[in-house]
């Protein structure tokens, strides 16, 4: 069967479940001529999806083109069942995007699935840089049989990425793509009070405002308007394929322009590729070399970090929109030194918003990092015989990161510390540098023989991986406003010994180099295309480890029963039917990945020095401090995995789908002990803790007209995750972070409340449920309950609809999440009476308590237990959602209109992305996992325009 993925000649690309389809068509009918598939594995082994043992779900590039977003990872969320992505930031070019496959795998090491692209694997960092329209398929492996291969790094998943390729013997084509469009801010429900209602709720609380200085009031500032804006975004494509005899080659140029809907906030990328194969006259030798250059910049709100936007109220544009007083009003001052004039150093109650507005003020807070990557690799392969065959792949990824988070000199915060600290110069600036290196070298060895109906195919690897990473940090305290240009070094105050409290400078720097070794055997089996086995064995060495440690084997075993082949089905619906199961175990080396200021090398001791600690050490000396203990009995998390499942297509290949049933245990999971603080350290490092996870996959399509005019085709996917704690270090139950728990037996970040009991009619004060079940108005820690609900969704998945007519075609997807709840902290901060002439409330607070409104749904504005709730579960509220992804409408003009021009081909398109969500969820965006909704950047709604001509 000659497998490939392109789109063949006058034919269509179908997306079916684990697998891309081309089917070849004649001229003018529908007739299905020949359809052939392919199952994307790991270490550039394929099979064909009949004879695949894996469960995984492949994604072409058809679905991923054009679409507006700077990670792939955006694209590809509701496409795969199993495979949870949730972007946490809707910043320009942000990476804070979370994936898990198959659930949580532990609750203290990374569980970020291993990303491989053309054979290399790779970090997510790296997807801002990478163009998804270089993109020809991506295929997400989930079970065992297909990423224990991967030995240690797979134990999370495995999303394998392939690039496109030119075409051996073929003409030059010439491919441009662009798009432009406009991103907007998502509503949210909250009922954000307008001035007049502001100042009702004050009257109602008491603050003695009358009716007619309400009627009177003028301002009613709509702060969404002021600190966001409709962003434009932009895209550029060039593509070139072409090939001769023996080698083709595919290059691309992109640039990718996204406005932030903050208006200091934007990224611009420059991406290059070329990819290249080879082969010899008699094909016994074969190459390939892939090369990916990428530059970008990206302006972001300063110290935006992985767990969302700066908790700094004066920091965060999202305080600004949804708790700015409309009372107060906007642009009363012309420059930062204009408002330091006229307000002095008093930033209290509601003028946060005004140091917002300065905060955003063009370069007063410059933060921006520039990213250069270069991923390589080269690939050699010879065919010694008929049967063996040798290769060798080598690749590097490179990846440089210049960091600047700056306050100006002369922004009203600077000036603040100025005049309050009564110092000559303020403003600081900090630069950071970050270089990652990781080499690859992956040799191998196969055996590949067919006699008679069995076929044999034996592989032997050795993988070699060195890593280097330096990361580098200086902070400058004391910025001279006439010289100083953000990231050029100038402008410094020097340190004066003299007053060792003013202009100290602070640096730091990491270095790690690290490495790991691994070797494995591979064997797949086929006997007359009925019944198949597959095995892998590796031996992962790590560097994390002491030296009993080190070393760990892992293993997988999957078999299949292709039904559909025996000779009772003949005849029968079933087009194509398979059985097959898996169990294989893997390891966890990932305690946390390696970041700044972490050594990833926890076995052992982490000490620090302070160079500048002046008073802060032993007789006011430098000294050394701890940063961690080590552990030299830390060892891997020990993963095993059993998959069942089902693929069949029926009803002349009408109706495709896929079942999968797994169980995932975690072993030796990391953990926290508890040390004696006489150690001065709290806690260590190590293994002692069990995990499982449960669940069920469904995809399923059904392609309901093709033919010559009409094309119609429905699909959906589902999965189902259950997670429980089988042990855990110390007891039965560890808090996890305040209002989370995690106790044995349990879901694991369990919220643990106060339940909320509503209104006393008659006093207006809030009420709770006691542990035994009676009313309070004054819990305590021990009436706190197990909710049995999770930020982690229960069910997660995807639906949508292929349709074409004549040309014109309409693609959509929704993506959907169900069974998991967040801590709305912005709805929390909305109904804190307490914050009245400080922050904005919601106008739910109209409805509070009061001697005349006794039925009220509110409590009463002066009540004596206010804020006790933020812990309850009255701010618990459902992160299920249904949203409209991605909309596509488009045309392709036919060949017979564009006659004689050199336009191959020609397509116009409308696309909308995030274009609608229904939610309970009253905050902007349900889609963040683990994040409080202040902190939650939304996901901006993208409406585009676009053009792809091919030459």
């Amino acid at each position: 069967m000659n497998v490939k993925f392109k789109v063949l000649s006058a034919g269509v690309l179908f997306f079916i479940g684990q697998s891309v389809m081309a089917q070849k068509t004649k001229k003018d009918t529908a007739t299905t001529k020949n359809i052939q598939e392919v199952v994307v594995l790991g270490y550039s082994k394929t099979a064909t999806k009949a004879k695949s043992t894996a469960a995984s779900t492949t994604v072409s590039a058809e679905t991923l083109e054009n679409r507006p977003n700077a990670s792939f990872l955006n694209s590809l969320q509701g496409q795969a069942p199993g495979i949870s992505i949730n972007s946490s930031s809707g910043t320009p070019g942000s990476g804070k995007i979370d994936v898990m496959v198959r659930g949580l795998s532990s609750l203290n090491a990374s569980t970020d699935p291993l990303y491989v692209i053309d054979g290399l694997a790779t970090s997510a960092t790296q997807f801002r840089n990478l163009n998804t329209n270089d993109i020809e398929t991506i295929s997400v492996l989930r079970d065992a049989a297909a990423t224990s291969i991967y030995g240690n790094r797979g134990a999370n998943g495995v999303v394998v990425i392939t690039t496109k390729v030119g075409k051996y013997n073929s003409a030059l084509t010439i491919s441009y793509d662009a798009t432009t469009g406009i991103s907007t801010m998502p509503s949210e429900k909250y009922h954000l009070s307008n001035a007049n209602q502001y100042l009702k709720i004050g009257q109602i609380a008491g603050t003695g405002i009358t009716d007619e200085e309400i009627a009177a009031n003028t301002v009613d500032t709509n702060w969404k308007k002021v600190f966001f804006r409709a962003g434009l975004t932009q895209q550029h494509n060039l593509g070139f394929k072409f090939g001769g005899k023996n080698v083709s080659v595919y290059s691309s140029l992109g640039y990718l322009e996204q406005e932030g809907m903050v208006p200091t906030t934007d990224f611009k990328r420059f991406t290059f590729r070329n990819n290249i194969n080879g082969r010899s006259d008699n094909g016994k030798f074969t190459y390939s070399t892939q090369i990916a250059l990428g530059y970008s910049r990206r302006h972001e709100l300063q110290q935006e970090t992985n767990t969302g936007l700066n908790s700094n109220i004066a920091q965060n544009p999202l305080h600004g929109y949804l708790l700015g007083d409309p009372t107060l009003a906007s642009g009363l001052f012309t420059s930062s030194q204009n408002m330091f004039d006229k307000i002095g150093t008093n930033t209290n109650g509601n003028r946060f918003a005004w140091l917002l507005e300065d905060y955003l003020r063009p370069n007063n807070f410059p933060s921006y990092t520039d990213e250069n990557s270069i991923l390589a690799n080269v690939t050699l392969n010879y065919k010694i015989t008929d049967e063996f065959s040798i290769g060798n792949k080598t690749g590097f990824d490179y990846k440089q990161s210049d960091v600047v988070f700056a306050r100006a000199p002369w922004s009203y915060l600077a000036l603040n510390d100025k005049a309050r600290n009564r110092t000559d110069f303020a403003g600081s600036e900090a630069l950071t540098s970050i270089k990652d290196f990781t080499f690859n070298n992956v040799l191998n060895v196969s055996y590949k023989k067919s006699f008679g109906d069995h076929s044999l195919d034996v592989g032997a690897y050795l993988e070699y991986i060195k890593a280097h990473y330096l990361w580098k940090r200086q902070v400058q305290t004391g910025l001279n406003p006439t010289n100083w240009l953000p990231g050029a070094g100038t402008g410094y105050v020097p340190f004066n010994p003299d007053n060792p409290n003013q202009y100290v400078p602070q640096i730091g720097a990491q270095k790690i180099n690290a490495g790991s070794l691994a070797y494995f055997l591979t064997l797949d089996y086929d006997y007359d295309g009925k019944y198949g086995f597959s095995g892998v064995v590796r031996r992962d060495g790590t560097y994390r480890f002491t030296e009993g440690n080190k070393w760990g084997t892992f293993w997988s075993v999957a078999g299949r029963w292709n039904v559909d082949k025996e000779s009772f089905m003949e005849g029968s619906t079933f087009d194509m039917l398979k059985l097959r199961a898996s169990y294989g175990t893997q390891g966890n080396q990932n305690l946390i990945p390696p970041v700044n200021n972490l050594n990833p090398m926890f076995t052992a001791i982490n000490l620090g020095l302070d160079l500048n600690g002046f008073g802060s050490g032993y007789l006011n000396i430098p000294s050394y401090f701890f940063n961690q203990l080590g552990n030299p009995n830390l060892q891997w998390e020990k993963i095993s995995h059993l998959d069942v499942g089902v693929d069949f297509r029926l009803l002349n290949r009408k109706l495709e789908g896929t079942v999968d049933y797994y169980i995932k245990n975690t072993d030796n999971m990391f953990n926290k002990l508890k040390l004696s603080s006489v150690t001065g350290q709290y806690e260590l490092d190590a293994n002692n803790g069990k995990l499982r996870n449960t669940g069920v996959e469904l995809m399923l399509r059904y392609n309901i007209l093709n033919n010559k005019d009409y094309r119609l085709s429905v699909f959906a996917n589902a999965a189902y995750n259950k997670n429980k704690i089988v042990q855990l270090a110390e007891g039965d139950a560890l808090l996890a972070n305040g209002d989370l728990i995690n106790a044995v037996g349990d879901m694991a970040y369990q919220w643990n409340l106060y339940r909320y009991a509503g209104v006393n009619k008659e006093t207006g004060e809030m009420q709770f449920y006691a542990k035994d079940g009676s009313i309070t108005e004054a819990p305590t820690d021990q009436d706190r309950v197990k909710t049995g609900k999770s930020y982690f969704p229960k069910y997660q998945g995807g639906f949508g609809l292929n349709a074409n007519y004549k040309g014109f075609y309409l693609d959509a997807l929704f993506s959907w999440q169900a069974a998991a709840w967040q801590f709305d902290n912005t709805l929390a901060w909305l109904y804190d009476a307490s914050a009245i002439g400080v922050t904005n409330l919601s106008s739910d607070m109209l409805d509070s308590w009061t001697p005349d409104n006794k039925n009220a749904s509110m409590p009463s504005l002066n009540a004596n237990n206010t804020g006790v709730d933020g812990s309850s579960d009255r701010y618990l509220k459902s992160t299920a959602f249904v949203k409209l992804k991605s909309l596509t409408i488009g045309y392709t003009v036919p060949r017979s209109v564009l006659g004689n021009m050199p336009v191959k081909s020609l397509k116009v398109f409308l696309q909308g992305e995030n274009l609608v969500t229904w939610s309970k969820w009253r905050g902007l965006d349900p889609e963040g996992i683990n994040r409080y909704s202040l902190s939650v950047y939304p996901n901006p709604r993208t409406v585009s325009f676009g053009v792809n001509v091919e030459f």
